[in-house]
C-alpha cells in the first residue's frame, strides 16, 4: 500500500507466470529503457502517464516496474487513485528482474 490507495507488490515470478494475462508497462526514462527492457513491455515515461492512463486496461491485472521500484509505486498509486483497482508495483523494479537471472531485452 502506498499512501492511501492500495496496489499489490509483487516479485519477478509474478510476472512471469502470469506474462499473457497482465498488461506491463515500463515507467522509465528513454535513456533507461535504452539499455534493455522486459520483453512484452509497454514503455510510458513517468511523467507521460497522466496523459496516456486512458491506454491502460482497466479489466486486467496491470504490472508497473522502473529501474528500483519507487517510481512504478508512484504510477500505481497514481493509476489507483484514478480508480484503476488491479495495479501491481514489480517490488525492486527492473534491477530485481535482472538480479533474479531473467532476461532483458532491447527496445523494437
Amino acid at each position: 500500500m502506498y499512501g492511501m490507495y492500495n496496489f499489490k507488490e509483487v516479485g519477478a515470478e509474478f510476472v512471469e507466470d502470469n506474462r499473457d494475462g497482465i498488461h506491463l508497462i515500463d515507467v522509465r526514462t528513454d535513456a533507461e529503457v535504452a539499455r534493455g527492457i522486459i520483453d512484452g513491455a509497454i514503455h510510458i515515461p513517468l511523467h507521460l502517464l497522466p496523459l496516456r492512463a486512458d491506454e491502460i486496461p482497466e479489466d486486467r491485472p496491470v504490472v508497473i516496474y522502473c529501474n528500483s521500484g519507487a517510481r512504478s509505486a508512484q504510477a500505481c498509486a497514481f493509476m489507483a487513485a484514478k480508480g484503476w483497482r488491479n495495479m501491481h508495483n514489480l517490488a525492486g523494479g527492473i534491477q530485481a528482474w535482472a538480479r533474479s537471472g531473467r532476461p532483458l531485452s532491447l527496445p523494437s
